[in-house]
């Protein structure tokens, strides 16, 4: 297998490790593939939210997995580019309802291996069904 093609198999089974960590609320697993001076961030809310993995932690924590709520998984890799060896930028849709989420994911490889260092965002929210 030539470098490029692990490289993108490495960074794509991270990736994996980050959707079922979102879809199980599984801080352990998210734990694995971020850094842990990584940054969140997103502006769908009108006013920046910026914050770091002790920070975003307790959030996954605290909120009930999409698991339990037996909803159907949307993760989808829309793509992977590396920006050089040890750099990749990859864009992802994935959902937690109400919410459609589009991230795009900043990885680099350190400590022998690819480690997400931002994550930002944007989502849309579903609208409710008029009664």
């Amino acid at each position: 297998m030539n470098d490029h093609v692990q490289a993108y198999a490495e960074v794509a089974a991270v990736l994996q490790v980050y959707f079922d960590g979102l879809h199980h609320s599984d801080t352990d697993r998210l734990s694995r593939v971020f850094h842990p001076q990584a940054v969140y961030a997103t502006a769908s809310a009108d006013l920046p939210l910026i914050l770091r993995m002790d920070e975003y932690y307790p959030i996954i924590d605290a909120r009930p997995s999409p698991a339990s709520r037996n909803e159907v998984r949307t993760d989808r890799i829309d793509s992977i580019e590396f920006v050089g060896p040890v750099t990749a930028l990859a864009k992802l849709r994935c959902s937690i309802r109400p919410r459609h989420f589009i991230d795009i994911l900043t990885l680099i490889h350190v400590e022998k291996r690819w480690q997400i260092i931002a994550k930002v965002f944007h989502f849309d929210a579903e609208r409710p069904l008029a009664t």
